[in-house]
């Protein structure tokens, strides 16, 4: 971002560029340790995940927070306005992405009683990996303002929604045998779930950071920017 005559107003903006990478750091590494959980059956880190997510809720708090006075004080304009708005975005993102890892570690827990499947939740950990990916990538985009950066991220949302696909099918065309494994089943939809919805929390990084960086909204509109579509016209 281009700085100002004011230097306390730089540092105010900087506050907030920290604040929400520091938010999207922990919800990041919830989201891969409520994964692991799962994979792992390992309670101690499912409770530890439930445990950070008054932090996560906490720091969006403090964002918003500090948005809202930057704008009231400052009265910013073009590029500065839209970094505002586009970070208390994120943050609401990145808020719901952790709702979504306190949810997979609830689901960690009961599916802990349960024996794991012969696969070992073979797609479900790819799918994790993936969704962990990306929100890593949106966030290191945002962090270096890479447009390039947002758009891969945003692509990649194709590659959630088919693991997602998969793995439902695959539930659905399973023979169960008793109540355990019907009950692991469905903690395993409802983890996949999840996955998709964090999938589409890292793509809503990208998507704020393209409005940032252009000045255009691309959510309703798929990959191509807005602007090719004009120029095509």
């Amino acid at each position: 971002m281009s700085r100002h005559i004011s230097e306390q107003f730089d540092a105010e903006l900087d506050r907030v560029r920290l604040l929400m990478l520091e938010m999207g750091g922990l919800v990041e590494r919830q989201v891969r340790s409520a994964v692991t959980a799962f994979i792992t059956h390992d309670g101690a880190l499912s409770a530890q995940v439930m445990a950070r997510e008054d932090e996560v809720n906490r720091l969006e708090v403090a964002l918003d927070d500090q948005c809202v006075r930057t704008i009231a004080l400052r009265q910013p304009a073009a590029g500065d306005l839209r970094f505002l708005v586009s970070i208390m975005k994120v943050g609401t993102d990145l808020e719901r992405a952790g709702d979504e890892a306190e949810r997979i570690a609830k689901m960690s827990d009961q599916v802990a009683r349960f024996a794991p499947p012969a696969d070992r939740y073979a797609d479900l950990e790819r799918m994790g990996q993936t969704v962990v990916e990306m929100s890593h990538s949106a966030l290191d985009a945002f962090a270096r303002l890479s447009v390039e950066v947002a758009y891969e991220v945003m692509a990649r949302d194709a590659e959630v929604d088919s693991l997602f696909k998969h793995i439902q099918a695959s539930l659905s065309e399973t023979n169960y045998e008793n109540s355990e494994q019907v009950k692991r089943a469905f903690c395993i939809a409802w983890v996949a779930r999840s996955l998709e919805r964090i999938g589409d929390h890292a793509k809503n990084v990208g998507e704020h950071l393209v409005y940032l960086i252009e000045g255009t909204d691309v959510r309703h509109v798929g990959l191509a920017s807005p602007l090719d579509s004009l120029a095509e016209g």
